[in-house]
């Protein structure tokens, strides 16, 4: 796990030097996104919402829109289905409970199928999987995405982004390499991870392609507890006031995630332990 980055603002030159911002980072080999820390915005009252659709739907992931929506009806916020399902697609979560037409191909991408299922994991670098979730803060929001292996519960790497484009997840992937690689890479369906360009550093490694079926979120378990600890055990607690604030308190959590916070499922051995033997 790395550092705090030193591709913040100060290291960089200033654009009337004649380089772009996208320019000095892709000389500098980051992602644009890993550079602006600056959260995405929505109104107050929707951010509160978005706050607490985001600890309804970790104690209840198999709450829709239509549950979510009368839920939060019931203590007292006046919202229809459709604002609930906008605002729940901007946060990236959705119901685990499949949908009816999970069985129908998406033509928009090759279909790759869950291998996982009823396989015993029994070493670290067998399964890697990676996931994108929505990281509430005062005055806006950002996405966090990681990359854990599934044995030790190690986590791998991490980027935060104020965007849900491909840039921030391919980042990810390509410091988790610095670890070696595992024989089986598990995702959702989600737009990052079935694009060409990230399916092809997969494919290029000789690594099986695993996918969860569609509105499955449980299909890839380890990183959903995952969330559920980073928010309770972090950002839940801290106020943390800006982008910078929240990576350098990700930073130090992770860090105690893998080296210092004892797992009961892995006889009460931290990550580091278990994924480096």
């Amino acid at each position: 796990m790395r550092n705090f980055p030193k591709h913040h603002r100060m290291a960089l030159i200033g654009q009337e030097n004649g380089l772009s911002i996208t320019s000095q980072c892709s000389l500098l080999n980051i992602p644009r996104s890993s550079f602006y820390y600056e959260p995405k915005g929505e109104s107050g009252e929707n951010l509160r919402l978005m706050e607490l659709i985001d600890r309804l739907h970790l104690e209840h992931p198999q709450w829709g829109r239509p549950s979510m929506a009368a839920n939060l009806r019931r203590i007292g916020h006046a919202i229809n289905q459709k604002r609930v399902g906008r605002l729940m697609r901007l946060m990236n979560i959705r119901s685990v409970l499949p949908k009816p037409d999970t069985s129908k191909p998406n033509e928009a991408h090759e279909i790759y199928p869950y291998l996982l299922k009823g396989l015993k994991i029994k070493a670290p670098n067998q399964v890697w999987s990676i996931d994108i979730t929505y990281i509430p803060m005062p005055k806006g929001f950002l996405y966090l995405v990681a990359v854990i292996d599934w044995f030790s519960r190690f986590v791998l790497s991490w980027e935060l982004s104020n965007t849900l484009g491909i840039r921030f997840c391919i980042a990810a992937l390509e410091q988790a390499f610095t670890y070696g690689q595992p024989e089986i890479f598990n995702s959702d369906q989600g737009s990052q991870f079935t694009s060409k360009n990230f399916t092809c550093l997969l494919k290029d490694k000789k690594i099986r392609i695993s996918m969860d079926g569609k509105g499955r979120a449980l299909d890839n378990v380890f990183v959903e507890r995952l969330w559920w600890s980073v928010k309770y055990e972090n950002v839940y607690l801290h106020a943390y006031q800006n982008g910078k604030e929240l990576f350098r308190g990700l930073n130090n959590y992770f860090d105690y995630y893998n080296n210092r916070r004892l797992h009961s499922s892995l006889d009460y051995k931290t990550p580091k332990e278990v994924f480096f033997g």
